[in-house]
């Protein structure tokens, strides 16, 4: 293997050589070759690039109720939850259903305290890189972190899961079902994931969202809104369709969309798209 005469190459470098399409002489498969794609981009993302916004993290004040915290881990439906003193600019932890899970089977459920199972957080800048939390993670056995900026205020959270699935795609265990993609928050205005279809974006909302001659090119809401644009959308921004919806961009990343609100738009808005 041929590599510049330099320094020593990284783990990545070492990877890219061998994975380069053109001159690696393997054939993939689609399934493969994105596997292969999103691991050579990797060790190119940051941590802002793939954390949780803070408007999203959900989250335990210490002081809560043991007895209640059971609702709190079936509503946010994670196995782990930051723990904060006030606000999420204070955090004291995270708390683990299985450390929980004991307390609430036991007699000292209305008198233990939450600060007594809370277990640390690494504390992570927006700028850091994946695989450097990656390596990290591994090093600590610590499986959550909270995104902190200059002044200390948190800006987000990253998990394990969530940097593996920068690699393999979506993780979905058993509890997971097709209904988390697409949820009803108003009259005519929905929360939906990018990976919705659109035969199912289409019979909730009655509306059509491709030509006939499309159907076979797009097959989800993330792909049509690709192809409308041409290019992965930011944050907040908001995009109008000639069916009378608009679409705003939730959260994505620089490699994909992840979710977006979809608003009915009034005729008169409607008319002059």
């Amino acid at each position: 293997m041929q590599m510049p005469p330099s320094s020593t190459p990284s783990f990545w470098q070492t990877i890219r050589h061998w994975f380069k399409r053109e001159s690696s002489g393997i054939a993939l498969d689609e399934a493969a070759q994105e596997l292969v794609d999103n691991a050579l981009a990797f060790d190119r993302l940051r941590i802002e690039d793939i954390m949780v916004p803070l408007a999203d993290i959900k989250a335990v004040e210490v002081n809560s109720r043991m007895d209640k915290l059971g609702a709190a881990f079936i509503k946010a439906g994670h196995s782990r939850l930051p723990v904060y003193r006030g606000n999420l600019d204070d955090p004291v932890g995270m708390v683990h259903i299985k450390d929980l899970l004991p307390v609430l089977l036991s007699d000292k459920k209305t008198t233990e305290k939450l600060a007594n199972i809370t277990r640390d957080v690494l504390f992570v800048p927006p700028s850091m890189n994946a695989d450097d939390l990656l390596v990290r993670m591994q090093k600590t056995r610590v499986h959550m972190a909270l995104v902190v900026d200059e002044y200390g205020g948190t800006d987000g959270l990253v998990t394990l899961e969530d940097l593996i699935e920068q690699i393999v795609g979506n993780i979905e265990d058993e509890h997971d079902t097709d209904t988390l993609d697409l949820r009803q928050t108003g009259p005519a205005c929905w929360e939906a994931s990018a990976r919705l279809s659109i035969a199912a974006l289409e019979t909730a909302t009655g509306a059509q969202f491709r030509a006939a001659e499309d159907e076979d090119d797009v097959e989800t809401l993330g792909g049509l809104i690709f192809t409308l644009l041409g290019r992965i959308p930011v944050v907040g921004e908001v995009l109008q369709h000639q069916a009378g919806f608009e679409f705003e961009i939730k959260r994505a990343d620089p490699r994909r969309i992840i979710t977006l609100l979809i608003r009915k738009m009034d005729d008169e808005r409607g008319s002059d798209t």
